[in-house]
């Protein structure tokens, strides 16, 4: 059995018996591009300090990933892929960058939580990500944006 799987099992065992039927199937993933940023942000998820994130609508139409959905649950894990904890997405998203507000840059967990860190730092990693999609960055590129809980983790 995968560290993964038992990490879902042992989440799975925490439950009261009449839950676990109800939950869908789960897929695992990790938060950043670097295993540093990775391993730091998957700690921000796990403490309960980062319950938001966002990526560009044209890298998962690129990709071909399916889009992130309401109910969808992750077992996030660091850079190493060792799960740290289990999250449910309670909100989806498709805003234009100029539009996100101080709330949601507050509830990204990053940097001072304020929106002018956000939307400095989002910029720079959403520029570099339409030049290499061949996209031209812009205040109106589309983002889905997610809100998440935290659902289990381990002590």
């Amino acid at each position: 059995m995968s560290k993964i799987e038992a990490f879902w099992q042992a989440y799975l065992a925490s439950l009261p018996e009449h839950q676990r039927p109800d939950l869908p199937a789960y897929d695992a993933w990790d938060f950043g591009n670097t295993k540093e940023l990775a391993d730091e942000l998957g700690q921000l998820v796990r403490m309960g300090v980062k319950t938001a994130t966002s990526m560009l609508v044209w890298e998962l139409e690129q990709s071909g990933e399916k889009f992130p959905y309401v109910g969808e649950i992750g077992v996030v894990t660091d850079g190493s892929g060792e799960p740290l904890c289990i999250i449910e997405i309670i909100e989806v998203e498709i805003k234009p960058f100029h539009t996100i507000d101080e709330a949601f840059a507050f509830d990204y967990g990053e940097g001072d939580r304020s929106l002018a860190w956000w939307r400095s730092a989002m910029w720079e990693d959403y520029a570099a990500e339409c030049q290499a999609l061949g996209r031209e960055p812009s205040e109106t590129m589309p983002l889905v944006c997610q809100r998440f809980r935290l659902l289990y983790r381990a002590d």
